[in-house]
């Protein structure tokens, strides 16, 4: 019988052999961050009998699932893993493609998740308090 998260297991230790850049806990968190993604865009009739996602839909989907995870520390995890900008995510999954976990179409490529969001903006900007004008009171006269 084979067992599917052995089987990812030794995709990652192999992929970290030769590309030691991101944490065995970026390999996971992409994956379930796709999971997540095709089930969102389902869900809103989103996406095509193909379950292709596009760069832009999965970086979408890794920051909702991030947030939704790690609430005001997503941004910590992921640098904690190696992942500071959304290329890094790209990096990770055409080493999955490589290694024929993923799948991807002649038009994909790493350049894909060049374009995508800035990790200050996306990750803590949802967390940061709304900026509440000071009023100035005129002193009342009594």
């Amino acid at each position: 019988m084979n067992d599917p998260t052995r089987d990812f297991n030794e995709v990652i230790r192999t992929i970290r052999k030769d590309d030691p850049r991101y944490a065995r806990g970026a390999y996971y968190f992409l994956r379930q961050a796709l999971d997540y993604s095709l089930k969102e865009l389902h869900k809103r009739g989103e996406l095509d009998q193909s379950n292709h996602l596009s760069g832009k839909q999965l970086l979408e989907g890794i920051r909702l699932y991030a947030i939704d995870q790690y609430g005001p520390m997503a941004r910590p995890v992921l640098e904690h893993w190696g992942i500071h900008e959304c290329r890094d995510f790209g990096n990770i999954v055409f080493n999955l493609v490589e290694c024929k976990v993923l799948g991807k179409t002649d038009q994909d490529s790493v350049e894909d998740f060049s374009k995508g969001y800035l990790f200050k903006a996306a990750f803590d900007q949802p967390f940061r308090p709304e900026r509440v004008k000071p009023t100035t009171k005129k002193p009342r006269m009594g």
